[in-house]
């Protein structure tokens, strides 16, 4: 997380930041990005970066935390999540879409072909959630990678999901 300093930073240098972070990060995957390149970027001096972050990896949790919360729709934020298996398709179609829109498809994509398996990260769903839950958030999650990877086979990575979705929640 980052420092209550680079918190109460002034919007522009914050936009600033955000803007060499999202360059960096969708350049290069956390193993080949460099502080060197963002401070450059962002007009910052080197110790103003661990200032504002404890290292590489801390910065980039804060950046991907941004490019999701800009993707999710305010219900999925919320915790609504879909209930058919045509609302868990167009959720995904729909985080496709507004990550291109938002010129975060690189960032996206780098995450999952490089990043995830690079970062000491938590479970995205603890064990006490039910088997049915995770087995569909593992699903969408690898139908997004998966478009992202294949754009010209999205519609039909899609269509799978939205059938196997439908025999795992019994046609609902």
């Amino acid at each position: 997380m980052p420092s209550q300093t680079f918190e109460n930073l002034k919007v522009e240098k914050k936009d600033r930041i955000q803007a060499a972070l999202l360059h960096e990060f969708s350049t290069y995957g956390l193993p080949d990005a460099q502080v060197a390149r963002i401070v450059k970027e962002a007009q910052i001096a080197r110790g103003a970066f661990y200032k504002y972050f404890g290292d590489l990896e801390d910065a980039y949790w804060w950046l991907w935390r941004q490019a999701l919360n800009q993707i999710h729709s305010k219900d999925e934020l919320t915790g609504r999540l879909a209930k058919t298996p045509a609302e868990y398709t167009e959720q995904v179609r729909r985080f496709i879409t507004q990550g291109e829109a938002k010129g975060l498809k690189d960032l996206i994509t780098l995450h999952y072909t490089v990043n995830e398996a690079y970062l000491h990260s938590q479970p995205v769903m603890p064990p006490r959630f039910k088997a049915e839950t995770w087995a569909v958030m593992t699903l969408t999650h690898q139908a997004v990678r998966e478009c992202l990877l294949d754009e010209e086979d999205e519609e039909a990575i899609l269509q799978r999901l939205e059938t196997v979705l439908k025999k795992l929640l019994g046609g609902k």
